[in-house]
């Protein structure tokens, strides 16, 4: 067992609070639903990059490689200037989305380096241009751009030729729960020097101008390297600093005169530091030794090829020498970081091991404190004016019951710095390889009651809470019971009760909701996988008509195969659970007894002469018309599997005889085997695709001229390079397969499913292939690719897979990774050529990154491609 591991264990004993203080702080503010408080729902023009620095936010804080409490109160980030742009640089800069050719885009180079699941040590890492940065030249090529340009991005502008810039370090290191070491070094990796302006902030949220509170709480001067912290709630902390040129305080409150064309009632604005340097009038500043923001403050200039580093320690007790132990201690967190990530596969390849522990860094450093009071929200305050009252027939407005006040994990901080409930149920599968506990925490935090909906359903996003999106979580907790058990010897059975209770109420509301007509074929309104479609699936269809999907349908038949296998799980040990089996068990034929049309009077989507499954138009008069689009929409009936073994069914004799019973009373209806059983002593195996069928969808996936890249599954068919056309109702539609960047401004425009790679798609698939596997073992075998002769089991074509997405990130022959193709050159540089960015989306050819560039959240998936791959008991 390793020291972080003792850690975590002693949070889970809840011995010591070890996430007490984390990477909470957001990456972006502006922009989002939280603080918009317009009539018209316009976030992104409400508040703005520019107006940030002058606006102390109601729901939460940002900054660069910032930390805060669990509960956001105190907060730490760093600021930098280096004496040529028109303010200082205090969060990244990036597009809105109306800016963006394809949407919000940050426009930064960061990296997170190092985290372990305790924040015991932490490491981030900003290159910052030595020259004026490029905030117009990037806001003005970007807006001259259309949505068939690639974005004009930070490399483009040759901010980073001649190392001209300085990579600025900024690590953690816990010396307790409650005694944080920092460290921040400055390297200038061009030969001229250059100056720089370090300004550390130290600041509180602000409450006191929104909520009656009991006294405001401040940071206060003890002598020239140190302040005193005094909260109302938190308490008191002292932070220590070196030598630093100034100390600087002012008041995190909105300068009204900047945002409210108003007067201030006072000069000591969030905003003040920035006009001061700027202005060079550090006067103001100056004036006081109080305030609710603080800076020491350091002007320096930085030789060539030189590093300074700074060093400053926060902690709840008061310290006579605060930096005595301080390399010391970082030293010793530096090493056990890696000892643990070591730990996880001893003998992994080194080239994984990093893309690995990079995965694991962005996923824990994307945890951020979530505050959002729906009820509050569309009230006002005190001191924002009250919001037009039809704010409270609009977003949200059903969703009043809503209190997120948490760390949750993010899609990404800058780019989507709130939680989709979705995207969270992948987040937790590869936290679970680290940190177990928080995962099952994170997943069932979705399901309480000030998040939950009392009629079952589940928030999706603040954008628009009503919203529905894939009900995965009920898998996930699967996959979470089963690391559990293979890292422990022991699955948590309480916790899958848990979520068992809550999400049978949800099952019921998506039954309710997206069956109207009751033939277990489920209807429009699914999103996650946006712009699939040839026209948009959340809105009213063309011709009136409804829309039978055929992934909604297999989504709702992976939800009854999961809370099968929980409920099977659970009567192990509590018998009481086998009827529930029984009632998902039947719900799960009847799904798939209508998609596949084995029942004479309905109507199924299976396609006999495409061999694929599509979806279905069904107009008010009862005429039907198949939407013939070869996409991840058709294959993902393939993931509505599961293998039950002999063994369950000797152990849970009830639930085997109401398995016979209903073999035996629907054996008329059941013209096709969706039920498969093996011999004497086999179980059986649960398929929504019976294995004619499967033979013919897997021919089409393993096909690189269709959906296999080199680089794993793409999300539409390569056929449809010469697009797809459909007239409906009088209409003409279409699409085709386009690898990258969208070229639809659907959904926002920043994200695109008509061909790129998705990690969570991907991995789906390679979890139910082997599941297949464990029923159909060497029996089964398939060309890979697609008309070669190399036949493989499904477990073999799994590695074959995950491989090819593994691949993405690692370097290949010309010793470039795909990840970073378009800017191959500069990412051979010497101080570049170990870093690795996740990406949303991945084009599907040639595995280069599109979308959000730090979106680990989902693509850290990886990391548990590659255990799974080296460490064959995790294949479970």
């Amino acid at each position: 067992m390793t020291q972080e591991d003792i850690r975590i264990q002693e949070k889970n004993k809840k011995e010591k609070n070890w996430l007490k203080w984390g990477p909470y702080l957001s990456e972006r503010q502006w922009g989002t639903v939280r603080e918009d408080y317009s009539a018209n729902g316009d976030a992104w023009n409400y508040t703005t990059y520019d107006q940030a620095r002058s606006i102390a936010w109601r729901w939460g804080e940002d900054g660069i490689a910032g930390i805060s409490d669990d509960q956001c109160n105190l907060c730490f980030s760093v600021a930098l200037w280096n004496g040529k742009d028109n303010h200082i640089k205090e969060r990244l800069f990036g597009l809105s989305n109306p800016q963006g050719n394809h949407g919000e885009d940050v426009k930064e180079l960061y990296y997170y380096l190092e985290n372990t699941p305790t924040h015991a040590y932490m490491k981030y890492l900003y290159k910052y241009p030595n020259k004026k940065f490029p905030y117009e030249k990037l806001i003005q090529e970007n807006a001259q751009r259309d949505l068939n340009d690639l974005e004009f991005e930070l490399p483009d502008t040759g901010a980073f030729k001649k190392n001209n810039y300085t990579d600025v370090y900024i690590e953690y290191a816990k010396a307790d729960e409650e005694d944080l070491l920092i460290k921040i070094s400055a390297a200038n990796r061009s030969l001229k020097a250059t100056d720089i302006h370090l300004l550390p902030q130290l600041f509180i949220k602000n409450e006191w101008d929104f909520i009656d509170i009991p006294y405001k709480p401040f940071i206060e001067e003890i002598d020239k390297r140190s302040v005193r912290i005094d909260h109302h709630k938190i308490g008191e902390y002292f932070f220590y600093f070196e030598e630093v040129d100034l100390l600087l305080f002012t008041e995190n409150e909105t300068n009204n005169r900047v945002i409210n064309n108003a007067s201030n009632d006072h000069p000591f604005k969030k905003d003040l530091f920035n006009d001061c340097l700027i202005n060079n009038q550090l006067t103001t500043a100056k004036q006081t030794t109080k305030g609710t923001k603080f800076s020491p403050y350091s002007k320096f200039k930085l030789e060539g090829q030189t590093t300074k580093t700074f060093r400053f320690r926060l902690s709840k007790k008061p310290l006579e020498n605060p930096f005595a132990d301080f390399d010391p201690i970082f030293f010793q967190r530096e090493h056990e970081c890696e000892e643990f990530y070591r730990n996880l596969k001893l003998d992994l390849p080194e080239n994984l091991y990093q893309i690995q522990k990079q995965a694991f860094a962005g996923l824990l450093w994307t945890k951020q404190f979530y505050h959002y009071n729906v009820e509050k929200w569309l009230e006002g305050d005190k001191q924002i004016p009250n919001p037009p009252s039809i704010r409270k027939e609009t977003r949200n407005a059903s969703w009043q019951h809503a209190r997120n006040y948490d760390i949750l994990l993010m899609p990404d901080k800058w780019e989507y710095p709130w939680y989709a409930s979705w995207d969270s149920a992948f987040h937790v599968i590869a936290m679970a390889e680290i940190d177990i506990a928080f995962a099952k925490e994170q997943l069932l935090i979705f399901l309480k009651d000030w998040y939950m909906k009392p009629t079952g359903q589940i928030p999706a996003y603040e954008w628009n809470f009503d919203d529905v999106n894939p009900p995965v979580q009920p898998w996930a907790a699967l996959i979470l019971f089963q690391i559990e058990k293979r890292k422990t010897g022991k699955g948590d059975v309480s916790f899958l009760k848990k979520m068992f209770h809550k999400l049978t109420l949800n099952f019921t509301w998506w039954v309710n909701r997206l069956d109207p007509t009751e033939n277990n074929v489920f209807e429009g309104g699914f999103l996650g996988m946006d712009n699939i479609g040839v026209f948009d699936r959340s809105k009213e269809i063309p011709g009136e008509a409804s829309l039978e999907q055929v992934d909604g349908t297999a989504w709702m038949a992976l939800y009854c195969l999961s809370m099968l296998k929980i409920s099977l799980l659970i009567s192990t040990e509590d018998g009481s659970y086998e009827d529930m089996a029984v009632k998902y068990f039947g719900h799960f034929v009847f799904i798939a007894e209508s998609l596949n049309h084995i029942e004479e009077d309905l109507i199924g989507i299976w396609d006999k002469t495409d061999g694929f499954f599509y979806d279905k138009l069904v107009y008010p008069d009862g005429r039907e018309e198949p939407v013939k689009v070869r996409s991840l929409v058709g294959m993902l009936a393939v993931i509505a599997v599961l293998e039950i073994s002999k063994e369950i069914f000797d152990t849970l004799p009830n639930f085997k005889r109401s398995y016979e019973w209903f073999r035996v009373n629907r054996k008329g209806h059941l013209k096709f085997p969706v039920i498969q059983e093996g011999g004497d002593d086999e179980g059986i195996l649960l398929s929504l695709v019976p294995k004619d069928r499967l033979d013919i969808l897997l021919k089409a996936l393993l096909d690189e001229k269709e959906f296999l890249s080199d680089y794993g599954i793409r999300s539409l068919s390569k056929m449809y390079e010469e697009p797809y056309m459909i007239n409906l109702n009088q209409g003409d539609y279409s699409i085709q397969y386009t690898p990258a960047e969208s070229d639809s401004d659907m959904f926002g425009g920043n994200s695109n499913w008509r061909g790129p790679i998705w990690f969570p798609m991907n991995h789906l698939l390679i979890d139910s292939l082997r599941e297949l596997y464990k029923f159909y073992g060497d029996e089964a075998k398939y060309a890979f690719p697609t008309g070669s002769n190399n036949y493989l089991n499904l477990n073999d074509i799994s590695d074959e897979l995950s491989k090819r997405l593994i691949a993405i990130f690692d370097k290949d022959e010309n010793n470039e990774r795909p990840v970073n193709r378009l800017y191959s050159d500069l990412f051979k540089q010497e101080y570049f050529d170990d870093l690795i960015t996740f990406y949303e989306y991945f084009h599907g050819d040639n595995g280069r990154g599109v979308g959000a560039s730090h979106q680990t959240g989902w693509t850290a998936l990886v990391a548990n491609l590659i255990l799974n791959l080296h460490h064959k008991d995790c294949n479970i």
